[in-house]
C-alpha cells in the first residue's frame, strides 16, 4: 500500500467517477482502475462496486476511506512542518434539504475561515440523495428533519446506513405566503384555509415516498399542486402565483423583501431538526465550525437548541 494510492481513492470519492479522478490525477482510466483493483486485493476487501451508473463506496471502503484521509491529513502536516510546502485545502461538504438558515450558516462559516485556500460544496437536494451522501462520505454532514410521521422509517434507514442524527432544534410548523395573500395577517391559518391556493412541495424523486418529503404535512387533496426541484423558484412561485409550502418558519433576509411572510400552521406535527453524520468518520475543522455557525443563525432566529453537549 503506498501514500499515492490513498490519494487515489480520495480523488475518486471527490469526483464521483473513476473517468473524472483519472483526468484530474493526469493518469489514464486503466492505469487508476488496475491501482485501485491491486489494493482490494492487497487488502482483501472491496472498497467500490461498479455498476452501470458509476461506482459507490461499500461498507469497507467508507471505513478504508476514513483511516485514509487520517494518513493523509497527517502526512501534509509532515510536509507542511519539514519541507515548508502548502498545506492541504481547508475542505467541507454539507449536503441539506432546503433550508436558508442552513446556507446562512454556510456563509458565516466561509467568512470566518483562516485560510487562503479552501474548497467548500453545499447541496441542497432530495431527501434520500442527502442520506447516501453521508453514508458514502460525499459530504461531512446533512441536514434534515424527523417528525412523528417519518422517524420509524428514517430512523431506520440511518442505522442501517451507520449515521447518527443529532438533533438540533424544533419548530412548528408554518407556511410561507406572499405577504399579499389575505391570509398573511392571520395569527394562524389552517390547511382548510390555505384550500384555494396552490401547494408547492419539493420533489423527491422517483423513489420518494411522503416519507422523504421536505413539507411535514400536506393538504389531503389539492387540486392545484406543484412539484419544484429548488428554492429559488419555490420562492418565485410563492409570489408569483400565490401559492404556499409548509415549513420551519425560519426566515432571513432573502425573505424580508416585502414579498413574503411566515405565518404559524395550526397541526399537532412539529419539525426536529437536526444534523446526520457518518459514525465512522471524524468531522474536520471546517466541518466543526459549520456546526457552531448553525447553532449561532438558528439561536439568532429565537429558536432554543436541543441537541447535548455531548453532541458537540
Amino acid at each position: 500500500m503506498t501514500l499515492l494510492q490513498l490519494r487515489y481513492i480520495v480523488k475518486i470519492v471527490e469526483c464521483g467517477s473513476m473517468n473524472e479522478a483519472s483526468h484530474e490525477l493526469y493518469i489514464s482510466q486503466p492505469a487508476l482502475s488496475s491501482s485501485v483493483k491491486e489494493l482490494e486485493n492487497e487488502l482483501g476487501i472491496e472498497i467500490f462496486t461498479r455498476h452501470s451508473q458509476g461506482i459507490a463506496l461499500t461498507v469497507d471502503g467508507a471505513e478504508f476511506l476514513t483511516y485514509a484521509r487520517q494518513i493523509l491529513d497527517q502526512t501534509d502536516l509532515l510536509e507542511a512542518r519539514y519541507k515548508q510546502v502548502r498545506p492541504r485545502k481547508q475542505l467541507c461538504r454539507v449536503s441539506t434539504q432546503h433550508y436558508m438558515f442552513a446556507v446562512e450558516a454556510f456563509v458565516e462559516m466561509i467568512n470566518s475561515i483562516d485560510s487562503d485556500e479552501y474548497e467548500f460544496t453545499i447541496r441542497e437536494t432530495r431527501t434520500r440523495d442527502i442520506i447516501d451522501q453521508v453514508a458514502t462520505l460525499q459530504s461531512e454532514i446533512g441536514i434534515i428533519y424527523e417528525s412523528d410521521f417519518n422517524k420509524r422509517v428514517l430512523s431506520k434507514m440511518l442505522r442501517e446506513k451507520h449515521l447518527d442524527f443529532h438533533p438540533l432544534f424544533r419548530a412548528d410548523l408554518h407556511v410561507f405566503i406572499a405577504r399579499t395573500n389575505p391570509l398573511a395577517d392571520r395569527a394562524m391559518v389552517t390547511m382548510k384555509d390555505l384550500e384555494p391556493y396552490p401547494f408547492l412541495q419539493y420533489e423527491q424523486g422517483e423513489e420518494g415516498s411522503f416519507y422523504f418529503a421536505e413539507e411535514a404535512v400536506w393538504p389531503d387533496y389539492s387540486p392545484k399542486q406543484i412539484t419544484v426541484s429548488d428554492r429559488a423558484t419555490m420562492l418565485n412561485f410563492i409570489v408569483g402565483l400565490n401559492a404556499y409550502t409548509v415549513c420551519t418558519g425560519i426566515d432571513n433576509e432573502d425573505l424580508n423583501n416585502e414579498k413574503i411572510v411566515s405565518v404559524p400552521l395550526e397541526s399537532d406535527e412539529s419539525m426536529l431538526v437536526g444534523w446526520i453524520v457518518n459514525s465512522r468518520t471524524k468531522l474536520s475543522h471546517a466541518a466543526e465550525l459549520y456546526l457552531d455557525k448553525l447553532r449561532q443563525v438558528v439561536s439568532s432566529h429565537g429558536y432554543s437548541l436541543i441537541e447535548q453537549e455531548s453532541d458537540k
